[in-house]
Parts: C-alpha cells; sequence; structure tokens
C-alpha cells in the first residue's frame, strides 16, 4: 500500500462527475468492455475466465472479500480516465495541488539552527510544477519514498523557505511518522 500514491489517486477521484459501478455485476461489465475481453479481466483479477463470465450474467452476484476488493480497485484505477487526465493536467498546470499533512519534520540547516524534528499539522498550497512532479513520478511507478522526496522538497521551497524569502541556507527537509496526508486538488 502506498500512502502517497493513494492519496493521489484519492485527490484525482474527487473530481469523477459519476460514481463508480458498485455491484459485482456492473463492475464486470465495465472491466470487460474497458479490457475488451473476459480474459484479459481473468488474467487481472486472478480468476478464471468463466468466473468473470458468470459475473457478467449475474449468475453469480457476491464475490469474496479479497475478489471484491481487487474488482474495486481494478474499477477505480480505469474510471473516468478522460476526468481523471484533465484533474491531473489542471493541477499539474494552472492550479497546483494542496498537501493537508501531520507527520514529524526536521531539517538539515546549518549549527545553531533550530532544526530538530518535531511533529506539524501543514497544510499548503503547492504550485503547478510540484504537482506536475508528483503526478509525472507517479505515472512513471515511483515507489513511496520517491514521491515523499518530492512532496518534501516543495515543503522546504513553500512553507520553510517561503519561496526563497527565508532559510536560504535550509538543506533538506524530512517527513517521517506520518499520521495523516491528503492531497486535494
Amino acid at each position: 500500500m502506498s500512502l502517497f500514491g493513494d492519496s493521489l489517486d484519492a485527490a484525482v477521484q474527487k473530481a469523477f462527475t459519476r460514481p463508480a459501478p458498485k455491484n459485482a455485476g456492473a463492475q464486470m461489465r465495465y472491466l470487460v468492455k474497458q479490457m475488451k475481453g473476459t480474459k484479459a479481466v481473468a488474467q487481472v483479477l486472478r480468476i478464471s475466465q468463466r468466473t468473470v463470465e458468470r459475473y457478467v450474467k449475474d449468475e453469480i452476484k457476491q464475490p469474496r472479500p479479497d475478489l471484491a476488493a481487487r474488482l474495486e480497485r481494478e474499477v477505480r484505477k480505469r474510471w473516468q480516465p478522460q476526468i481523471r487526465a484533465r484533474a491531473r493536467r489542471k493541477a499539474a498546470t494552472t492550479d497546483g495541488i494542496v498537501i493537508d499533512t501531520r507527520a514529524r519534520m526536521g531539517y538539515t540547516a546549518p549549527i545553531g539552527s533550530t532544526d530538530e524534528a518535531r511533529i506539524r499539522h501543514l497544510t499548503v498550497a503547492l504550485p503547478p510544477q510540484y504537482a506536475a512532479r508528483l503526478f509525472d513520478a507517479q505515472e512513471a511507478g515511483a515507489n513511496d519514498q520517491q514521491l515523499q522526496r518530492i512532496a518534501a522538497d516543495a515543503l522546504r521551497e513553500v512553507y520553510f523557505q517561503d519561496r526563497g524569502r527565508r532559510a536560504s541556507d535550509l538543506e533538506e527537509v524530512r517527513i517521517t511518522d506520518i499520521e495523516h496526508l491528503e492531497f486535494e486538488l
């Protein structure tokens, strides 16, 4: 489970204009249509092709909990791709992204400064270039640590250095012990 990746996905999902299908039959039919066949769906969900066909025909109505979770995850991943792309593009070019986090943050700074890490609750609007970096890295398959590094760089520039108006000698911001993380577009 990727905390940063899941939070970015949740922010983009708030832009959806229609709810995703709820029941297993509708979800399965949607996946079959998107993936152009039952064989591909069966491979992705790790079930037999016959089982997929039975869900499509509503012969099976209640999936096992693990299958239900995989099914919902795959549907959400593919739901409203144009809306998803438009929301990402808008955040990456004009609007930026808001990060709301409660975590232990510290930084590397010259001797004599109070760089000891402490719990902070920050809600900071990040400029579009950081939204673009986060989305590009996520699309390229970046892991949680890489996304966390990008978010830490953004907080260093926007919050700690106030976009170059203070703490110009601040070198690195560290984010650890994340209690809460949420992104808003």
